[in-house]
């Protein structure tokens, strides 16, 4: 009984929750047909609602990044940004990165960026401190005392003091270290004296002295302590040198089995610790090439960024992204004219040459603009004055002095006196440029009767052309710089074959030239030095011991621009470095 009982409940109670379920489904039935079927017609109203919403949004959206970039313009614009590699390509080879001996341009340029001087040029190419933060000069003129900058230290982490300073010139000024700057540098009291003070005494006053000092200084920590004799070839100066410049050594690579093919790569990196801050530049890496044609591959592959001092643009470098610059030097390419033997010995003869030459018909030869050298002094030197330039160029004045002088047409025309013909030999090194100008040249004297037999030679023969003044005429270029000190390529004494450079490529000598010389490079008085030089210009002027021609270009080819790098005259093609550490070759949208 009690089990029907049971069994009766149960089914009663499944019953009723069956029926739950059924009333259950029924209910949903309903509810879904009432809220989706019979709202599903309104689904497309709402869709639209949606869609007006995102596409409003969007616009919304759209009208805001228009508005930033449009903008934008206003508060940005491209430019330059720190960082990059630079590569630079130079023709010759690396041997010493040691300022004391570094004299080729490759050498120049790796010591220019490892070491600083006392002193270099602004963009203005006006003489600012490196180290150096002050200097002056006494009354006589004759002692310099220049301080340096507080807190100065070398790529080693070293203090760099006075004691470097003077340790540098008195190992320029030792014979024993061989010093190719050693003539400049005797009779010069060289004392540190203090940490942050040098002084200069020299045996007589010069103003021109200040700007000697720019070549780099030497870490006395690292070298005092190695035989004088030995410093030319340590390891120091190509493996791993030691300076306070813009950029420290980083890593060496030689390629190239044969000196024909030799290439030399000289990493540098940034110094941290320079003394106007760290380079802008990731790297800067110096490429030297013993071809030429090699170079302009490596330019055209675009694996080095720059070309530095070619005598010309190759054709094959023109146009695309290469951008030229026209560098002008303070320099004067001229013709010197043998004035101690031969027929050019003869005064008369000398200015004649010089009237029978169209300046500006010379110029137009050259694929640049440059400015026209017409006396020793350049424009906007302290001495200039155009009252003293060459004589202009009037052919039938010339004329007309040779047949005074005696000069007669001979056979083809050739002027001749006392059997002796008006011939001459003219030299000049072989670059296109200056073989250019001298074909133009002996075209015009020729016009004249007069011939100028030219000789076109290799660099290295070249040099030991005008070493020995082995020449009639010599058609060259000679580094004026600033100051008007023109002392070593005019007065008499340097044409004395014991001098240190002997300079005086034309061996003029003049009583009142030299007076003038000395007089004007002993004052400290701009004005004064002024007047002291003109008796040099006059004398000049009067002897015609050169033709004066113009003024010659450095040469910087770079792909793309190179923020920072300014076309303004510099004294040599090394001072293109002047303001390295600013440069940059990367752009980037910045704020204004």
């Amino acid at each position: 009984m009690k089990f029907r009982a049971f069994r009766l409940r149960l089914h009663r109670r499944f019953k009723r929750r069956q029926h739950q379920v059924e009333d259950l489904g029924v209910l949903t039935e309903q509810q879904f047909e009432q809220n989706f079927f019979k709202r599903l017609n309104k689904f497309t109203l709402v869709w639209r609602f949606v869609t007006a919403w995102v596409v409003l949004v969007v616009l919304i959206l759209g009208c805001l990044v228009a508005q930033n970039q449009a903008l934008s313009n206003y508060y940005q614009k491209l430019g330059p940004v720190p960082g990059g590699i630079f590569s630079e390509g130079i023709m010759g080879s690396f041997t010493n990165a040691n300022p004391l001996y570094a004299t080729s341009d490759v050498d120049a340029t790796v010591a220019r960026l490892v070491f600083s001087g006392l002193f270099k040029y602004d963009n203005d190419n006006k003489l600012v401190g490196d180290l150096a933060e002050s200097w002056q000069v006494d009354d006589r003129g004759s002692t310099y005392t220049v301080k340096l900058r507080p807190n100065l230290t070398w790529q080693d982490g070293k203090p760099l003091t006075a004691d470097d300073v003077a340790f540098t010139y008195h190992t320029i000024q030792n014979p024993d270290a061989q010093s190719p700057f050693n003539a400049s540098w005797q009779n010069i009291v060289v004392t540190a004296i203090d940490s942050r003070t040098v002084s200069f005494k020299l045996a007589n006053s010069l103003s021109s002295f200040i700007y000697t000092l720019t070549n780099g200084i030497v870490p006395a920590h690292i070298l005092q302590d190695i035989p004088v004799s030995d410093l030319r070839s340590v390891s120091f100066n190509t493996a791993r040198p030691i300076g306070a410049g813009p950029f420290a050594w980083d890593a060496i690579e030689v390629t190239g089995n044969t000196p024909d093919t030799a290439e030399v790569r000289v990493a540098l990196k940034p110094f941290d610790k320079y003394w106007n801050g760290s380079p802008k530049l990731k790297n800067y890496v110096v490429h030297s090439f013993a071809s030429q044609r090699a170079m302009e591959n490596s330019y055209k592959r675009r694996d080095i960024t720059a070309i530095a001092g070619l005598p010309g643009i190759p054709k094959d470098l023109r146009g695309g992204d290469s951008v030229v610059h026209d560098i002008r030097l303070n320099a004067a390419t001229m013709v010197f004219f043998k004035t101690s033997t031969g027929v050019l010995s003869n005064v008369k003869v000398r200015q004649a040459l010089v009237k029978g030459i169209d300046q500006t018909a010379v110029l137009k030869k050259l694929d640049y603009q440059t400015r026209a050298v017409k006396e020793p002094l350049l424009q906007g030197q302290v001495g200039y004055n155009p009252a003293y330039a060459q004589a202009s160029f009037n052919k039938d004045q010339a004329k007309a002095d040779l047949a005074a002088d005696g000069w007669v047409a001979g056979p083809a025309g050739i002027l001749q006196k006392d059997k002796q013909k008006l011939i001459f030999d003219l030299y000049t090194d072989d670059n296109p440029e200056y073989v250019t100008i001298s074909k133009e040249l002996a075209k015009q004297w020729r016009e004249l009767g007069v011939v100028a037999r030219l000789t076109v030679q290799p660099n290295s023969d070249f040099k030991n052309t005008l070493a020995y003044h082995s020449y009639d005429a010599v058609l060259h270029g000679i580094s004026i710089g600033v100051d008007p000190d023109v002392f070593v390529y005019w007065d008499s004494s340097q044409t004395d074959i014991r001098s240190a450079n002997r300079l005086n490529f034309s061996e003029y000598k003049s009583t009142a030239a030299d007076s003038a010389l000395q007089a004007g490079r002993s004052r400290q008085d701009a004005a004064l030095r002024t007047i002291k030089y003109q008796p040099f210009l006059a004398a000049w002027q009067q002897d015609a011991p050169a033709l004066g021609l113009y003024q010659p270009r450095y040469l910087y080819i770079t792909h793309g621009e190179v923020y920072g790098l300014e076309e303004h005259s510099i004294n040599a093609g090394i001072d293109r470095l002047s303001n390295v550490d600013q440069w940059m070759i990367r752009t980037a949208r910045i704020t204004n």
